[in-house]
């Protein structure tokens, strides 16, 4: 245990400093201050490291879908011994400068000392421990010290890809990840905007992953006529299906052809290569425009941070929902993890927020251009639907549209027309225990069947889609299997 009487003598969480808005604002930096080496900083971490009680059973473990070591790290932090700690971070996360920036953090809804206090501040001491490590040249490359002679194929290059890439490496594989962009990384590089994740993080994780063996094919489309799923599956002993539930949902009311309507993804992915310096086909621009962003979840909170950096004229949220209650409601109970108002470091930058809002058309200018939507009170239904109320339409002004309303299934056209696939009823790729698809050798991670979710999900996924693939191709595997998914049944 770390400190017997932390919890008791450091009440209060300390988070690291936010840079302050008007400065942030003029830049796509990262929003927060990790300064790890910096002697107050480490002085915060260590007092909030000891808040952790080394409960007798750590409900952050089952909050967490990697089962993340958590009260081991947190008593190494306390210590000072942060080579200690990367070790054991390392055990059940490939990837921790990601998750510490961008997960939602569970494990902190399931801490013990939520119960009473404000829970241990799990997701910042996670994000310095990796840090340091960088910092301290502790993170090099694991090379395999034998090779298996055989080969996997992974298409998609998120977290899921990347974590299946790196511990199949490591056993021995020989691996090839495929993807379509012309840089790795999916919709952490592209779908994250630099002020959450700087794309530095994940250039250094490759690096080690190239050093370790890895191999990365870009600008690869799998599936078109130059390479198909089943091509793939001939040239390779297995294939990992990390694509990604990648198809946005739509809002098919009256007006949705007219120009300057887009899906988030659309609009971010634009916005993420125009900030890595990259060209941009017809760029969508919120610059002296009023947007709109159809959505109140995190998707939506990076379009309001990007368009406020565009020079946005006005930005409004719009959700179809309550107002999240601002304490935990009695159906979800701790550990539960509750759905609760949130104000993300974009909503501090400014825009409005409106729930209860159905829009029910949108409405154009003499040149078919988007000038505005029409929004009415969302009424519940006594069987649960969301419906608009009659009478209480009124007129929102919108230059710029966009559809952050989540995601319907993965791609998988191709998949099962080439490879003859099976797909559920959710647009996913159907999937066994083990993460076998219907096809022998082809395996499935992440969002592409389980649907969208969280990276700590991709992740653990991953490691356990990997464990499945060794198992297949050597009989037995060592690899280990994330917590999250400890009822897979690995094949004899």
């Amino acid at each position: 245990m770390a400190d017997p009487r932390g919890f008791l003598k450091a009440r209060d969480r300390e988070l690291p400093t936010d840079r302050p808005v008007p400065i942030r604002l003029m830049d796509w930096r990262e929003v927060h201050e990790y300064r790890a080496q910096h002697p107050d900083d480490q002085q915060m971490l260590r007092r909030q490291a000891g808040r952790c009680m080394d409960c007798g059973i750590p409900f952050c473990h089952n909050g967490c879908p990697l089962g993340n070591l958590i009260p081991e790290w947190n008593d190494l932090v306390w210590r000072g011994q942060y080579a200690e700690a990367i070790e054991r971070l390392h055990a059940t996360n490939n990837f921790p400068e990601f998750t510490g920036r961008i997960c939602p953090a569970p494990c902190e809804s399931s801490c013990v000392l939520g119960i009473n206090q404000p829970a241990v501040t799990i997701k910042s001491v996670e994000v310095s421990i990796i840090d340091e490590a960088f910092d301290r040249g502790l993170v090099t490359p694991i090379v395999p010290q034998r090779l298996t002679g055989q080969t996997v194929a992974v298409v998609g290059s998120g977290p899921a890809g990347l974590a299946a890439a790196q511990q199949l490496t490591r056993a021995g594989h020989t691996v090839v990840v495929f993807e379509r962009d012309d840089e790795p990384g999916g919709l952490l590089r592209y779908g994250v905007p630099d002020f959450k994740l700087e794309k530095h993080h994940i250039d250094r994780r490759l690096d080690q992953m190239r050093a370790e063996g890895t191999r990365f094919r870009t600008g690869v489309e799998v599936g078109a006529p130059d390479l198909t799923w089943t091509d793939l599956r001939a040239r390779y002993d297995a294939v990992v299906i990390a694509t990604g539930a990648t198809v946005p949902r739509d809002l098919p009311i009256p007006g949705r052809d007219l120009t300057g309507i887009h899906y988030a993804m659309e609009y971010l992915h634009q916005g993420n290569r125009a900030v890595a310096g990259k060209p941009v086909e017809d760029p969508i621009s919120a610059t002296g425009k009023h947007v709109v962003i159809i959505g109140g979840g995190d998707t939506g909170s990076d379009c309001l941070g990007t368009a406020l950096r565009q020079g946005a004229a006005s930005v409004t949220t719009l959700a179809i929902g309550l107002t999240p209650p601002l304490e935990r409601p009695e159906n979800a109970p701790w550990p539960t993890e509750p759905h609760l108002f949130e104000v993300s470091t974009s909503h501090a930058e400014g825009g409005e927020r409106e729930f209860l809002a159905s829009t029910v058309e949108f409405r154009a200018d003499a040149d078919g251009n988007v000038r505005s939507l029409v929004v009415a009170t969302t009424e519940y239904q006594p069987d649960g639907r969301r419906v608009p109320a009659p009478g209480t339409e009124r007129e929102i002004p919108a230059d710029l549209v966009l559809i952050a309303m989540g995601f319907t299934g993965a791609e998988v056209e191709h998949l099962s027309g080439q490879m003859g696939a099976d797909v559920t009823g959710r647009g996913l790729v159907a999937r066994a225990d083990d993460f076998a698809s219907s096809v022998d050798g082809v395996f499935v991670a992440g969002d592409a069947g389980r649907g969208q979710s969280l990276i700590v999900w991709a992740i653990a996924e991953g490691r356990s889609a990997a464990a499945a693939v060794d198992a297949y191709l050597q009989g037995t595997s060592e690899l280990p299997v994330a917590v999250a998914a400890s009822t897979i049944a690995l094949r004899p």
